[in-house]
């Protein structure tokens, strides 16, 4: 046995022995999102992400992932992009205030690597994604916590973030990268 895999055993062996609620520690995560606009790359960042997991990394398929991303919660370099983000072409966030991310099951990919598979909704739609992850058990201030990692691919236009002038890929590539890094505690 490897010294990283009995590392990954005693930890897993300090969780709970069922599953078990966790909920987002919203200071010490973040959730990056990168797009280009005419060839030159830019990010974001969601603020104010909320989420609830319930998973027992020993039982993955029973796992259950609430995440709620308020759309002004968006944090960028230019008060006019924020502007056009949180415009009725782009997010509409007048009438569309939050994104949400659900998921029912997960399916354990290797030793700290899972896939959740849920319904993403953006702005009125909603689309099945699939969500790679990695999950580490760590101590967070003296308390066992989890560090959930992953980089996903959405495509914009398919949540109708884009419409008019904005659906025009050769400006604003269709393909949007999302980072997350994020950290959640036992409720």
């Amino acid at each position: 046995i490897t010294r990283t895999a009995a590392a990954s055993l005693l930890t897993l062996s300090m969780l709970p022995a069922q599953a078990a609620v966790w909920e987002l520690d919203s200071a010490e995560s973040i959730v990056i999102f990168k797009y280009s606009y005419e060839g030159t790359p830019y990010e974001g960042q969601f603020g104010n992400v909320s989420a609830v997991f319930d998973i027992d990394p020993l039982k993955p398929s029973a796992c259950k992932f609430e995440v709620t991303i308020p759309i002004d919660g968006i944090n960028v370099d230019s008060p006019e992009t924020l502007d056009y983000l949180l415009d009725l072409e782009m997010f509409d966030v007048d009438q569309w205030p939050t994104a949400t991310f659900k998921a029912e099951k997960c399916s354990l990919d290797s030793l700290n690597s899972f896939t959740s598979e849920g319904m993403l909704t953006i702005r009125d739609q909603t689309h099945p994604i699939s969500f790679p992850f990695k999950l580490d058990i760590e101590s967070c201030d003296g308390q066992v916590c989890f560090h959930l990692t992953s980089e996903v691919t959405v495509q914009r236009l398919d949540f109708g973030v884009g419409q008019g002038y904005w659906a025009n890929t050769a400006t604003i590539p269709n393909d949007v990268g999302i980072e997350i890094d994020v950290y959640a505690v036992q409720k």
